[in-house]
């Protein structure tokens, strides 16, 4: 099985930007990372536009994309509401966010553990309706701003449950960048040896630059679905001190030059990193970017 890696930059990456960045210019990036090779895509979050303002064009986003070919994109729903209004629009894949931490839970999304699980389990029940697919993110998977550190068997309890009740892929998400590589293979293993390698996906922050370190742990561990996000652009508005995922560019690098197949073209990329920077106004791009641009 090669490896699939989720492009998040236009969802996860751009909701913690304080510029508003257009549809135009949304639909302009997915181009050029579509142009790379990029074949998954997670293109805009169904929520509401008070809560994330970059947001608010979430259908005029999915509007503007080619269905009929073999892309995958899919969208973010915190709920039933947010699902209709992707599902009305045509999307057969979403993401889903529950946390591990219960008191990040509370203060973020003012549910408890139970309460969030119930609000997934609708919308997972839902796409199986459909005949559409959920992934749910796990967030806070290694540790919590709040609670520090989450215990592994909570984790991969909670990701049990989701799997049982009909969830295509869970995604074992280090919201803060505190995890290790021990903790990322030993979260992920035993789901891999229980669910197999196309249930688990690795969503990770290089807050304290181990983020490629940790995916190269579950690599070992089984996984083959990993989300990154151009130039590391990135940040969750609902997590102090969370700064940007993974970059595509390192991920791809890395993969690429352990002749592991991604079907992406790592120097296609610096094209939309570039963009990246010019609508998001900020310096970007991962350190094999950075040692691209220098050898030019």
């Amino acid at each position: 099985m090669d490896v699939i890696i989720n492009e998040v930059g236009l969802r996860d990456g751009l909701q913690n930007q304080p510029k508003i960045v257009s549809t135009d210019d949304k639909l302009a990036l997915l181009a050029l990372l579509e142009a790379a090779g990029l074949k998954h895509i997670e293109v805009a979050s169904f929520v509401h536009p008070k809560a994330v303002p970059q947001m608010a064009d979430a259908e005029a986003v999915v509007a503007g994309l080619d269905f009929g070919t073999s892309q995958v994109y899919s969208g973010l729903v915190p709920n039933l509401k947010g699902y209709d209004r992707g599902a009305a629009m045509g999307l057969q894949e979403f993401g889903l966010i529950m946390s591990a931490s219960s008191t990040f839970s509370e203060r973020n999304v003012k549910m408890s553990l139970e309460q969030s699980y119930q609000a997934c389990s609708d919308v997972i029940k839902a796409c199986l309706r459909d005949g559409n697919r959920a992934r749910v993110y796990l967030s806070c998977s290694c540790a919590c701003p709040y609670e520090g550190r989450i215990d592994e068997e909570v984790v991969i309890d909670i990701a049990r449950q989701l799997l049982d009740v009909g969830a295509h892929e869970v995604s074992i998400s280090d919201t803060i960048g505190a995890g290790s590589p021990n903790q990322i293979f030993d979260l992920t293993k035993p789901l891999i040896s229980e669910y197999g390698a196309r249930a688990v996906n690795l969503h990770v922050h290089d807050t304290r630059g181990t983020a490629l370190a940790m995916v190269w742990a579950a690599y070992l561990a089984g996984v083959r679905m990993f989300d990154a996000s151009i130039g590391g652009l990135g940040g969750c508005p609902f997590a102090p001190g969370a700064t940007g995922n993974v970059a595509t560019e390192d991920l791809v690098y890395m993969f690429n030059q352990s002749g592991i197949t991604t079907n992406i073209d790592f120097e296609a990329l610096e094209p939309a990193v570039a963009f990246s920077e010019k609508i998001t106004i900020s310096s970007l791009g991962g350190k094999s970017m950075q040692w691209l641009r220098s050898k030019r």
